[in-house]
């Protein structure tokens, strides 16, 4: 008994010893995480229970010349499912009704909705994906549906909001429009365009808030001094006039199917400001259509062509070692020089002509002549009249991946016999589509080269935050008298030229094909010799409002027409001929007391049809849109409509009765 009562006492004392062993343990423990380890335990605790939250600052939009929206940001949403969230009577009461509401919005049936919604609840997913890219009224729309209705808790609705940037013109100038985001494959963000070159501007900065965590998950603002408020970002305002670059656009993809060219651009600029109106680049993708991928205008360095002639004429005219009337021999349309032979595209030349004429014909032989016998022995004098034009240097436009154009320099490696000849007929040299743009624009311009800009000011609301003022490159690249010759040369390549296709006794147009081939020294496959067709000037020839490059890369040589008048040349005309038909150059209204007669027969024939109490649709062609508009909606109808001017085309044909809700769809132009 006493073993017993020994062995007891000696547990007793034992458990005694770890309880007394854990409780200083514990102390310690205590003791080290109050003083030793307290500062990191406080700082851990307030970081799940109090976190500053990012307060986005709303981005600023890119608008028009004219006021219409290129790019803005609106919310976009993203709607999934908790299967396990509501119960199962309700969910069993719900699921068909919501099933069925869901298919009315989203395209696929009840019976799918109802399917997938219940192997969701069978597999207890909590994140199933209802519909995503959901615009605001979809995302209402869906919020109120039976089950839904009910909230996240009872309804298992998850919504999830993002802002998305869109351009509400479409794929027109979407590579000049650009972008600004992040890279998902490396974090880093990445850009093109205005959107990227303006970015601090657009963009704006983020504020925070301090929020303090309450009940299931839910966020408590905590108002205190560290609180900033976002600013938002400033609005741009863009050169690009809508109504011009529809034209352009539309202009050039017309001409790059029917040649089934690789790819092409326009850009349209007005003369005095160096404002680019309207710039496309389409690119061929596999299935044959084409996409705004590469801003090929200004990232595109190539050799230009014949082009490149007005830089002959411009030395040559300001140095006076030859005129427009001094007279070469083509020699039967080839010439050599170390052995190597330049030809014109006519077989057998053209005799005897003078200096403007071989330019009007765009003749190599005469206009190489011209140069190598002037300046063979002191070349840089031909490329320092080069430099100064600006074309041995970029640009330095606000975009990324500007083009780098190549001018060799007599004593460079690469500098040879057959440079200076080579030169002359726009060959081993290397220039963008913008650069040889603002050359001509020049001309145009009376002498003065000015930048090409393509935004005008940044904007918050109506204050002027920043304005972009016409930046002169060059204040005068030749003398008024060489301007003069040029610009009469310029006229009678359209007029008897090889742009004489292009002609037309209504409208003045003056400028220069250009038929160069591209990697001449490439082998078979993608990298064989091709042709780059083009055609630059501008328009109306008298008094300048606008300049204009076209360039259409790899058109079908199968079709026999590859020559920049044949390819290049009819966007250009269409462009030129569509803006001054359908928008005067005058912004000057007069008489303003006077009625004109135009306006009023029009609002005449308007109101004749307004006033007639009619079940049956009218007959609109012809009608202004914003007549007919207004006349079918007094109708009771709703309309649709594409495009912008007259009534081309109606859905549905005059004379047909009208039914409640009826659509009808115009098409103007």
């Amino acid at each position: 008994m006493a073993v017993d009562d020994k062995n007891i006492s000696y547990r007793i004392y034992l458990v005694a010893v770890f309880i007394f062993v854990m409780a200083i343990a514990i102390v310690v423990k205590l003791t080290n995480i109050q003083w030793v380890e307290g500062d990191y335990y406080r700082k851990l605790a307030k970081q799940r229970t109090v976190r500053n939250f990012v307060i986005p600052a709303n981005k600023g939009n890119i608008y028009s010349a004219d006021g219409s929206l290129l790019a803005t940001s609106i919310p976009n949403y993203e709607i999934r499912f908790d299967a396990k969230a509501p119960k199962t009577e309700t969910f069993e009461k719900y699921v068909k009704a919501l099933s069925d509401s869901l298919a009315t919005v989203l395209d696929k049936t009840g019976s799918y909705f109802e399917k997938d919604l219940r192997k969701a609840r069978a597999n207890k997913n909590r994140y199933y994906l209802i519909a995503r890219n959901l615009s605001y009224t979809e995302y209402v729309k869906i919020k109120g549906f039976p089950l839904f209705n009910l909230g996240a808790f009872k309804g298992g609705i998850i919504i999830e909001q993002e802002t998305v940037r869109k351009h509400p013109i479409g794929k027109i100038a979407e590579r000049t429009i650009g972008y600004d985001r992040i890279d998902p494959a490396t974090g880093v963000e990445v850009g093109k365009g205005i959107e990227w070159a303006f970015k601090n501007y657009l963009n704006g900065k983020d504020g925070k808030i301090l929020k303090q965590k309450i009940a299931k998950g839910q966020w408590k603002p905590i108002r205190d001094v560290n609180e900033v408020d976002p600013q938002d970002g400033f609005d741009v305002i863009s050169t690009i006039d809508v109504f011009i670059q529809d034209i352009a656009h539309h202009a050039l993809l017309k001409q790059l199917e029917e040649y089934e060219a690789d790819h092409g651009c326009v850009v349209v600029m007005e003369t005095e400001t160096g404002h680019v109106k309207a710039i496309s680049n389409l690119g061929r993708a596999e299935d044959g259509s084409y996409y705004e991928t590469t801003n090929y205008a200004v990232a595109e360095s190539h050799e230009p062509g014949s082009t490149f002639k007005l830089v002959d004429l411009m030395a040559i005219l300001e140095d006076k070692v030859a005129d427009t009337s001094t007279v070469f021999d083509s020699h039967g349309g080839e010439v050599r020089y170390y052995g190597r032979a330049v030809r014109d595209s006519h077989r057998g030349g053209y005799g005897k002509i003078s200096l403007a004429r071989g330019f009007e014909l765009s003749s190599n032989t005469v206009m190489v002549q011209a140069v190598y016998d002037n300046y063979k022995s002191n070349p840089s004098k031909f490329v320092n009249h080069i430099n100064s034009y600006g074309l041995n240097k970029t640009l330095g436009l606000h975009f990324q991946g500007e083009g780098r154009p190549y001018i060799p320099q007599p004593g460079d490696k690469h500098w040879s016999g057959v440079s200076l000849p080579w030169m002359a007929f726009g060959y081993g040299v290397s220039v963008t589509p913008m650069q040889t743009l603002a050359l001509y624009n020049s001309i145009a311009n009376n002498g003065v080269m000015v930048k090409p800009q393509f935004v005008s000011e940044i904007k918050e609301w109506n204050k002027t935050i920043k304005k972009f003022d016409v930046e002169v490159i060059n204040p005068k690249v030749c003398s008024p008298e060489t301007i003069k010759k040029i610009r009469a040369v310029l006229l009678n390549v359209v007029k008897k030229g090889t742009g004489s296709k292009l002609y037309s006794k209504d409208f003045s147009m003056a400028g220069k094909t250009g038929t160069a081939q591209v990697n001449y020294g490439g082998k078979e496959g993608k990298s064989a010799l091709y042709y780059a067709s083009s055609f630059v000037g501008y328009f109306p020839a008298d008094h300048p409002k606008y300049s204009c490059i076209v360039v259409v890369h790899k058109p079908n040589t199968s079709k026999n027409n590859y020559y920049g008048a044949d390819v290049a040349g009819p966007v250009f005309k269409r462009i030129a001929q569509k803006i001054f038909t359908d928008a005067p150059s005058t912004n000057k209204i007069k008489q303003l007391d006077s009625k004109i007669s135009k306006q009023e027969i029009s609002y005449d024939k308007y109101d004749i049809e307004s006033r007639k109490k009619s079940n049956q649709i009218p007959d609109l062609k012809g009608m202004p849109g914003m007549d007919a508009i207004a006349l079918l909606e007094n109708l009771g109808l709703k309309v649709r409509v594409n495009g912008v001017g007259k009534v081309k085309k109606q859905s549905l044909q005059a004379g047909e009765n009208i039914s409640k809700n009826t659509t009808i769809v115009l098409e103007l132009s």
